[in-house]
């Protein structure tokens, strides 16, 4: 009854239960169970999702929000089925202001599109997960990525967010100033709530000055300890790095092998460097100093575009490099911990892995402390899975004890939810008022982040 409702007060064309819609959005990139939606519903702008929010409060049906499919923890499985609502006709610019550096959005466009845009007038949006994804995904799971060292995550750039509640109501949590000492922080409260407290459908940004000069450089070292160590005295150092990655040496092999690359095969550390050319060069060489007086064993920059975007181009696919195989799927950790925590850390998850014997690998953003796991093995091998989450698990759990978390950046989705009460304690059932507050009925993305 609710799916004829959608349709004649949405139109036929924006509802679609067809077979290949329904399997597209039962599942993401994680290896969760893929769950089939009842329906799909591809609203234009915000009335559309005031129409499809006031239907699902209307029957009780529940509504889960879809990006790009391009998520890690299952956040966009629709575990109760109802509604899955699509974004991909949501894609255009609002408003753009290169004089204020901001750019308004509906939540359909990526990551990719946008950058296309505001490259022409010499400015960025910096965050770079990896993938194309959404921003309303970003925003809904507070993503960061490569350049979190400098410009944090998504809840930092977000100003302003149009959301609508689960009975139609619409809101605005910020304004388009750069800051604000008025009220609750509501925008930095959506960020990151996964599609739980409400349905975003424009988003205000920051934008960044696009960088005279860029240096990317690469070197490597015996251990992976050493190699955590020396992302962590760069930053002691203060030289402001725009990235930096640590990729271990089986992860490197893995690389190799999938694209054909001749990168030396060590646990390595992969900067990039961006600002003026003096400055720039100045930070690489000061870099390649420290990093000599530590023991690294090779050191090479890169200075022209093409150049860049080969060696980042070879740490982008390291998740296929793990997951092209026939029959594999991946899952993986995502912690984030105390710099001085790092090398530490980095040894234990290198001990699990190991302890797994699951072909397996260690990389991250180490510059802001989250780095992941990466483990591939049969869903038809219960014994495998086992294996995996529980490399998954105790990695999580030693991040809460030494006071860092179990998701930098994937969010918590399925995954994480069994972590919550260790790391939130009593500000868990502060959430869950939140929630029960915003949801009382329980239609949004339910089953995500908490049961």
């Amino acid at each position: 009854m609710y799916i004829n409702e959608l349709k004649t007060r949405l139109g036929a064309d924006k509802v679609s239960q067809s077979e290949a819609e329904l399997f597209r959005h039962s599942k993401d990139e994680s290896s969760h169970p893929a769950i089939k939606p009842d329906v799909v519903c591809f609203p234009e702008n915000t009335a559309d999702i005031v129409t499809i929010m006031s239907v699902g409060d209307q029957f009780g049906i529940s509504v889960t929000p879809y990006g790009a499919g391009s998520g890690l923890e299952g956040q966009i499985i629709p575990i109760k089925k109802g509604i899955s609502i699509d974004f991909e006709r949501m894609n255009k610019v609002i408003e753009f202001s290169p004089e204020d550096l901001t750019i308004t959005v509906q939540p359909g466009i990526t990551r990719l599109q946008l950058n296309d845009l505001t490259n022409r007038q010499g400015l960025q949006f910096p965050i770079d997960p990896g993938a194309d994804a959404t921003i309303g995904g970003m925003v809904a799971t507070n993503a960061s990525g490569t350049t979190a060292v400098k410009y944090g995550s998504m809840r930092d750039q977000v100003l302003n967010l149009e959301v609508v509640l689960a009975t139609g109501k619409v809101i605005r949590t910020g304004t388009k100033a750069k800051k604000s000492s008025s009220g609750y922080h509501l925008s930095g409260l959506f960020a990151g709530s996964e599609g739980t407290l409400g349905i975003i459908t424009e988003i205000t940004l920051r934008l960044h000055g696009i960088p005279e000069h860029v240096i990317a450089a690469r070197c490597t070292f015996d251990d992976i300890s050493t190699c955590a160590e020396a992302a962590t005295l760069i930053l002691q150092s203060g030289i402001p790095v725009l990235r930096m990655e640590l990729v271990d040496d089986k992860s490197i092999a893995a690389i190799n092998a999938y694209g054909d690359y001749d990168i030396p095969v060590a646990h390595s550390l992969f900067f990039e460097f961006a600002g003026t050319k003096s400055g720039t060069e100045e930070e690489a060489i000061t870099a390649e100093e420290l990093m000599r007086e530590l023991g690294c064993n090779h050191w090479e920059t890169a200075d022209t575009s093409k150049e860049r975007t080969l060696l980042w181009k070879a740490r982008h696919e390291l998740g296929y490099a793990y997951s092209h195989a026939e029959g594999v799927i991946v899952t993986g950790g995502d912690v984030c911990v105390p710099i001085s925590k790092l090398p530490e850390m980095v040894t234990f998850a290198r001990d699990l892995v190991e302890e797994s014997g699951l072909k397996s690998g260690i990389f991250g953003h180490v510059g802001d402390g989250n780095f992941h796991t990466i483990i591939a093995f049969d869903p038809n091998k219960p014994e495998e899975r086992k294996r995996a989450e529980y490399t998954n698990e105790a990695l999580a759990m030693r991040a809460i004890e030494v006071g860092g978390s179990c998701t930098g950046e994937h969010g918590v989705g399925l995954g994480k939810r069994k972590f919550q009460q260790t790391e939130h304690g009593e500000a868990l059932e502060v959430m869950k008022q939140m929630k029960q507050m915003l949801d009382p009925k329980n239609l949004l993305n339910p089953g995500k982040i908490f049961l």
